[in-house]
């Protein structure tokens, strides 16, 4: 018998033996770790194959494999073993059939959609309609009409995700803006809820799925001080009575003069005082708004010397993260059921 078939034989054996002896999953994995593992037997017979005579060093390895994937059968099967027998114990354990069953889980409403309900229901009392659009569109609704022009970026590969050379997946809600004023004449009053896809590096305040509501309000005398206003009550509405919004300078090519929004944390009130949540501003960012630009009124064939328009859009995610006080994006789509029923 070669030197490596009889250090191969007495591993199979102290093997077999260890198998035997271990009476649960634990002890099992402990004899796959001592054998199999980066630091186990077989690791160090292969670290001596360079000490084997000549004749035996080219079929060293293929022999140690072979041996490998015996060991790693009978672990199978000893797992197996393990379940059946497990498998086999609870059956025979008596059960009081009198005994009261646990109450039945409920699902509740998700977060999510409590938000969008709730953001609509706000809208809806001072007569919006709330309107839904396809996820797919073309680019003539998703840039053109809204004023983005060819060489802006959210137009390229990195950005967007497109279907065909003139089809994508919508980044934002807007479309539905150019879709209902096609088919209304103003006075128009809308909000738009619905999923958005972009392509966004997935962390705690992004994803690359999210969902976004787009307001709309153009009618004849419309100013900047309506869209505060409704959005100062939709704050309220979400977040507490005593909400404060603040609009700072901002660009958009659909709007202007466009404008970031913020809300007073509904943590720390607004007061700062090192909260983790707003890191010490006092601010929680919520979205972009601002007037319809001129040229989004033209391109639907609207005229901007008669008639004014505002318009926001917001993600409902980044909302739920005010809302809720949560930190991290994530934990509304990881379909975790303790963590949902704490926001029921």
């Amino acid at each position: 018998m070669s030197e490596l078939a009889a250090q191969l034989a007495d591993l199979q054996s102290r093997f077999a033996a260890a198998v035997a002896g271990a009476g649960d999953e634990r002890a099992l994995d402990a004899v796959r770790v001592d054998f199999l593992g980066r630091s186990g037997a077989v690791t160090l017979l292969r670290r001596g194959i360079g000490q084997l005579p000549a004749e035996e060093r080219p079929t060293a390895g293929k022999e140690i494999n072979d041996v490998v994937e015996r060991l790693e059968a009978q672990l199978q099967d000893a797992q197996g073993a393990l379940e059946s027998r497990a498998f086999d114990a609870d059956l025979s354990r008596t059960i009081d059939v009198t005994f009261p069953a646990p109450d039945a889980a409920v699902g509740t409403i998700h977060p999510i959609r409590r938000i969008i309900e709730d953001v609509c229901s706000y809208f809806e009392r001072m007569g919006f309609a709330v309107v839904l659009g396809p996820e797919v569109e073309p680019d003539q609704y998703n840039f053109d009409a809204l004023n983005i022009p060819a060489d802006h970026p959210a137009r390229e590969g990195f950005d967007s995700f497109w279907i065909t050379d003139t089809l994508l997946l919508r980044p934002h809600t807007s479309p539905m803006q150019i879709r209902t004023m096609e088919q209304h004449a103003p006075p128009i009053a809308v909000v738009a809820p619905g999923r958005c896809y972009r392509r966004d590096a997935v962390d705690a305040r992004h994803l690359f799925q999210f969902n976004q509501i787009e307001g709309l309000l153009v009618a004849e005398g419309i100013h900047f001080g309506h869209l505060k206003g409704a959005l100062t009550g939709m704050c309220r509405e979400l977040f507490g009575d005593d909400q404060q919004v603040r609009f700072r300078p901002s660009f958009f090519p659909f709007t202007e003069p466009s404008a970031e929004v913020d809300t007073t944390c509904p943590k720390c009130r607004g007061l700062g005082d090192a909260c983790n949540m707003c890191g010490g501003s006092g601010w929680i960012e919520l979205g972009g708004a601002g007037m319809v630009h001129p040229n989004v009124l033209r391109n639907v064939g609207y005229d901007p010397d008669v008639v004014s328009g505002w318009a926001f859009g917001f993600g409902i995610e980044r909302l739920g993260l005010t809302r809720y006080e949560i930190d991290d994006i994530r934990r509304f789509v990881e379909s975790d059921p303790d963590f949902l029923m704490q926001l029921h």
